[in-house]
């Protein structure tokens, strides 16, 4: 499809999902067309086009495979994912039949009646054997399974090799070590931040709060009390916004940054560390630090240890409101089969879901080690509930960290107001 028929197309979409009436596509599509045109959503990563020529090359295979058969993939901003799917779910007629997800908006989707099960096709698909059970466990939604794992991912710590090596710097083994090395960084090299952070980086932030004992809830299945206003939680949350000041990433200039910023900032040579995924390798590569930074796991409160990451990663599901039910989820299994994700690894740097497919990739590119240590030494995740897609796309935790480094409100404050929206967004789904 042509950029001005894209665009042309998009605004349509966005029209007609803002005109929709609040239905919902909580029952499967009667139809299951052999042929026609699939629609497909996936996220714009940072320096995309890697992940895209993947992407063209299995959807290449697939038209071939599949006579009248034209797949359209559109790239959507993750930042902005939560407004499209809504819209989407409201409005089947503009829903794609298959779409990329974040692994923490499983409960949500499949509690609004956005995602299909696809248990049977799943549990028949050879390739699932070699499914870690940690990526299984985050396309099942009370034993069933709602899409299919794509890549998984961690966080760790990025730096600059030159910068440390001509300031005598060693790489920080704590948390507190991460702060003052980053302020000596900054003093003297004023034009770099010490280390990159963001307002709106929850992912870069959690780190902080589960090193000092913190949890963003307690409970389990249906029924979660928030605890990120807890002393253990409030203590990771100051290490964290203290980070923004003009001694390292000043707020002005950093409240606003996601994840996606901070790499970019660290890719371009503004930063002298960043907290990055394996999956932000590739950009990383691309940008003007390349041969000139190592990564390490992010150091936590005591020496030696390493701080929880965030066990990240995204799937690929198809939508109820598919006319193309068999189609698309032969379209969801080649997006995500073994041979896609080793591509995907060598692309991108996603590391793949299959055991036997990570391995492999483990040992051609040596730089996958510190990613592993980090899932090796324990990973968190967010709340199982369907209330995490309400609290995540009404921005509860990034305006958190926001109203402290801003100076609107403390931190006793800030998470006592965060906690209350996220027991109320619990209480709605209870």
């Amino acid at each position: 499809m042509k950029p001005s028929v894209r665009i042309a197309a998009l605004l349509t979409v966005l029209v007609t999902a803002a005109c929709a009436p609040q239905t919902s596509a909580n029952s499967s599509s009667a139809e299951d067309d052999k042929s026609g045109t699939l629609r497909v959503w996936l996220f714009q990563e940072v320096g995309n086009d890697p992940k895209q020529k993947v992407v063209d090359s299995v959807v290449a295979d697939f038209e071939k495979a599949h006579d009248g058969t034209d797949v359209q993939v559109e790239y959507i901003p993750v930042d902005t994912r939560a407004q499209r799917v809504k819209a989407a779910l409201n409005d089947p007629k503009s829903a794609p039949d298959v779409m990329e997800y974040g692994n923490t908006d499983t409960a949500g989707y499949v509690k609004d009646g956005g995602l299909l099960d696809v248990t049977e096709e799943f549990g028949s698909w050879a390739e699932t054997r070699n499914t870690d059970p940690t990526a299984r466990g985050s396309v099942t939604v009370d034993g069933r399974i709602y899409g299919a794992p794509l890549y998984v991912g961690v966080r760790a710590l990025y730096y600059r090799t030159d910068v440390f090596g001509e300031l005598g710097l060693t790489v920080p083994k704590t948390m507190a070590e991460l702060a003052s090395t980053a302020r000596k960084v900054r003093a003297a090299k004023p034009e770099l931040y010490g280390l990159v952070v963001g307002g709106a980086y929850t992912y870069g932030a959690l780190p902080f709060v589960w090193a000092h004992g913190g949890e963003l809830a307690t409970g389990k299945g249906g029924s979660y009390a928030a605890a990120v206003d807890s002393a253990a939680a409030r203590k990771g949350i100051t290490a964290y916004t203290s980070l923004f000041g003009d001694d390292n990433c000043p707020a002005a200039k950093c409240a606003g940054m996601g994840g996606n910023d901070t790499i970019t900032a660290f890719a371009a040579g503004k930063a002298a560390m960043a907290i990055g995924g394996d999956f932000s390798h590739t950009a990383v590569e691309a940008g003007e630090v390349k041969g000139k930074y190592a990564v390490v796991p992010l150091p936590g409160v005591t020496a030696g240890s390493v701080a929880p990451a965030f066990a990240g990663g995204n799937n690929i599901g198809v939508l109820k409101s598919t006319s193309h039910r068999t189609l698309a989820v032969r379209l969801m299994e080649a997006l995500a089969s073994k041979r896609t994700q080793a591509r995907l690894f060598d692309a991108m740097g996603f590391l793949p879901t299959f055991t036997d497919v990570r391995e492999a990739a483990a040992t051609r590119k040596p730089y996958v080690k510190p990613f592993v240590e980090t899932l090796a030494a324990g990973t968190k995740f967010v709340p199982a509930s369907p209330a995490w897609s309400q609290i995540d796309s009404q921005l509860v935790l990034p305006t958190m960290f926001q109203e402290i480094v801003s100076g609107r409100k403390d931190v006793a404050a800030a998470s006592g107001e965060a906690a209350r929206k996220m027991d109320a967004a619990f209480g709605s789904v209870g």
